[in-house]
Formats: structure tokens, sequence, C-alpha cells
């Protein structure tokens, strides 16, 4: 029952924070290697379980999504899938005690480029990257999405950035299409390989799914998102220190 509790409060949490804000994944990762779940199944869980999530915030912004700068809408769900399949592959030959040294590492980069969200999405704004830098940027976002899930929405954010994106909501329902399809390639190899915890990720998937939902029904609701994006990063940093001392 405890464990049955621990993954529905996480899902929901995961589910929630990805349509707001980005950075379930600093919730579902750790609940999962908590539980006893080995680190390299945990992440492939996370991401599988963050699938539901992520296609329930997508269809709530179904409207707004749209391509902006110099690739369209396919070619960037194209490229998203091969980064997906290329992270993917990578995690299934990296040894475990590797990734292990790797994720407080990840964690830290991911909670970093969090906190840094709004100031690094001004900087960037209407930098219109040309087709190759911008197929260069989209590929190596969703690479690092396939490996490993954590802060993806905030990266991928930043790449809309670079690439010239301008509306908000337009980039917030495009973060969630894209990683979708990471999620689901990178996933689907990642079952292939035999490193999901399948009863976990069915209480954690469903829960993830009903927070997601709730998530972006509320999103537009929500005035103070410094105080929302201020929690998650303490919780980002309260998991790096965990993992750098485990």
């Amino acid at each position: 029952m405890l464990e049955i509790f621990v993954l529905c409060v996480a899902g929901f949490a995961t589910g929630a924070l990805n349509a707001v804000a980005g950075g379930g994944t600093f919730i579902s990762f750790p609940a999962l290697v908590w539980l006893g779940v080995p680190p390299i199944m945990a992440n492939a869980t996370a991401t599988l379980t963050a699938i539901p999530g992520y296609a329930g915030s997508a269809w709530a912004f179904r409207k707004d999504i749209a391509a902006e700068g110099a690739l369209s809408l396919p070619v960037m769900l194209l490229i998203s899938a091969l980064g997906g399949l290329i992270g993917a592959l990578l995690l299934t030959v990296t040894n475990e005690e590797v990734f292990m040294g790797l994720v407080p590492w990840l964690l830290l980069v991911a909670t970093l480029i969090f906190a840094a969200g709004p100031k690094l999405l001004t900087l960037l704004k209407g930098g219109g990257l040309g087709t190759i830098g911008s197929v260069a940027v989209v590929l190596g976002v969703s690479i690092y999405g396939g490996y490993f899930n954590g802060g993806l929405g905030i990266m991928l954010l930043a790449v809309f950035g670079l690439m010239g994106f301008a509306n908000l909501h337009g980039m917030n329902g495009l973060k969630n299409l894209m990683s979708t399809m990471i999620s689901i390639v990178s996933a689907g190899a990642l079952a292939v390989a035999g490193l999901i915890a399948w009863k976990s990720a069915i209480v954690l998937a469903l829960a993830t799914t009903a927070g997601g939902y709730f998530g972006a029904a509320y999103a537009r609701k929500i005035t103070n998102m410094k105080l929302l994006r201020g929690g998650i990063v303490a919780v980002g940093l309260i998991m790096t220190v965990l993992f750098f001392l485990k």
C-alpha cells in the first residue's frame, strides 16, 4: 500500500508539474529509485510513464501548437523521434555504475537550466537560428531527452527561443508534443531492452495522466509562477545533493 501511495502521489505531481512548468522527473525518478527500482530501469520507467501526461497536456494546448522558425512541425517531430531513439540506445549500453555517476550531474545541469529558464528564454528570444543550427539544437536536446528525461521541457523551451519562437502558449504546447514523441520512441526502445518496471509503471502512468490533465487545465490560472518554479528548483537541488551523497 505504501508503494502504491508513493507512486500515486509522485505520478500526479509529475504530470501536473510537466504540464505547468516542467521538472516532473525530479519527482518520479527519485521516487522509483527510493522504492528500490535500479537507476537505469527507474529512468526508463519514468520516461515511459511521463508519456500520458505529456500527451494529455499537448492535447489541451492543441489549438496553440504551431511551428515557427526555419523548421516545419513534421520535420521537428521527425528529428525529435530520431534523437529520442539515439538517446535510448545510448542508455542501453551505459553501465549501471557509470549511469549512477552521471545522474547527480544530469540532475544538477537540468535544475540549473530550469532555474535560469525565464532569463534564458528572454536572452534567446528572437535569435532565429537557420535550418542547420535548428536541426542541430533540436537533435541534441532530443538525444538528451531519450537518455535522461529530467529537465527536458525547459531545454526544449530554450531551443524554441533560439529558433525564434515568440508565442509562449504555442511553445508550451509544442514542448509537450515533442516530449511525447521523444518519450514514446525512447520508451519503446527501452521496453524492448527489458528496462521497464511494469508493475510500478502502470500505477505511475495512471497517476501521471491525471496530474497532466489537471496541470494543463489550470496552467493559465496560476498567478505565482515564481513560487512554483522556486519549489521545483528546490526539489531538484535536494535530489541532486541526495544523489551526490549516495
